[in-house]
């Protein structure tokens, strides 16, 4: 595999490391990344080599970097990827580069990529189906009626919400009443350029909007949802929808996830079904395109986006970024001063931008100085423990 790119410069900022203990980073590297190993083995029935791969893998853990199998089918660009880090410790490499290393090892220990039985099996299918099969989804789907027939844009805000908090269990969708704030809600966002994003979807556009997807399962339906109002309220003319080319972290969404999702709405029934049906109706009229790039699956920041996707990007109209690690590819994985612009930062990008992310790690940008200061007053784990999200906007590139 190679990925034709070009270089744009990268800001200065220390990257973020896990050789902290007790920090974040060090807690995914450490407990996170061994507890996915044994979830992974307890949810799906591989055989004994497949386990032992697994077992190696856990092994290097508290070792050094290895390098890929030399017959891996991506192993030339993994091999320059890789170079400055193999056979040093995990803790003392890039966060976000041990992060993505870490989870083509394992598709590479559970036979994804080989040519044996186990080939194409999501190691994650499991964890992502749980998540269709929740009486909070249920509940959720039930009330879509009230989103679709609200006034239109109370009916888009709500499904930008959902969107945002799609996968955060004790939220929901906040579907039930789209024409009420939540009080809560509002207090966790940390920054809100909404506003801006609508600005520039005005009703009755031409407007394409690409949609650069993070997870499947309840985000990835609430990501549909809103897809789907864009569509309904001319917001937007087509929709591009970004999606990984195969399995990456744990909850990421495939074509397959997309798929499965689609079902699941159909067969609820309802409001629910009739999205689902548009949405099929759209993907074969061309309205909603289905794009993949094995850019999305590679350790590498938004700054060495490939030629061709940067030109495609670049036509769009703005491009909603959804999430946490996309998030962290677009601004850099690194221990910026929280007050840094956002728009300083993303001038590289080639077109006007929206990123959705709720807070799942260090990095803070675009904060307010004073917000900043009651947020390290009153909720210092705001940073990492999911409760605080962003909606930032940068209209234009520079």
């Amino acid at each position: 595999m190679t990925i034709d790119h070009h270089q744009q410069p990268h800001p200065a900022g220390a990257a973020i490391v896990s050789n902290v203990p007790g920090s974040f980073p060090w807690g995914v590297l450490t407990r996170r990344h061994p507890d996915l190993i044994a979830t992974v083995r307890r949810l799906v029935p591989y055989p004994p080599v497949i386990q032992e791969s697994l077992d190696q893998l856990l092994v290097t853990i508290d070792g050094t970097v290895p390098p890929l199998p030399a017959d891996a089918h991506d192993e030339a660009a993994w091999r320059e990827w890789a170079a400055p880090y193999l056979g040093r410790a995990w803790i003392d490499v890039p966060f976000l580069w041990a992060e993505s290393y870490f989870y083509r090892l394992l598709l590479e220990a559970t036979g994804y990529f080989g040519s044996g039985p186990w080939a194409g099996i999501d190691p994650f299918a499991p964890q992502k189906s749980a998540e269709l099969d929740t009486p909070d989804l249920a509940r959720d789907l039930q009330a879509l009626d009230r989103l679709v027939t609200a006034p239109e844009q109370a009916s888009l805000s709500a499904a930008l919400t959902a969107s945002l908090w799609g996968n955060r269990a004790d939220l929901g969708f906040r579907m039930s009443d789209p024409s009420t704030q939540d009080k809560d809600q509002v207090d966790d966002l940390v920054a809100d350029d909404s506003a801006e994003l609508w600005r520039l979807l005005s009703a009755g556009s031409t407007s394409q909007v690409h949609v650069v997807a993070d997870n499947a399962g309840r985000e990835l339906l609430a990501d549909l949802v809103l897809i789907d109002r864009l569509l309904a309220t001319r917001r937007a003319a087509t929709v591009t929808l970004h999606l990984k080319p195969h399995p990456y972290y744990v909850s990421d969404a495939t074509t397959t996830d997309l798929l499965q999702v689609l079902r699941h709405m159909k067969a609820t029934g309802d409001t629910a079904g009739d999205i689902g049906a548009r949405l099929n109706a759209a993907i074969s009229d061309g309205r909603l395109k289905v794009r993949t790039h094995a850019f999305w699956c590679s350790p590498l920041t938004f700054h060495e986006l490939p030629t061709g996707l940067a030109t495609e990007l670049a036509q769009a109209s703005v491009v909603i970024i959804k999430g946490d690690l996309n998030y962290r590819r677009l601004v850099g994985d690194a221990h910026w001063d929280p007050t840094t612009s956002f728009q300083s930062l993303t001038s590289y990008f080639p077109a006007p931008l929206a990123a959705l992310r709720t807070l799942k790690s260090d990095v803070a940008v675009g904060v307010d100085p004073d917000r900043l200061a009651h947020l390290e007053t009153t909720a210092p784990g705001w940073r990492t423990d999911g409760t605080h999200a962003v909606i930032h906007v940068r209209p234009e590139p520079s």
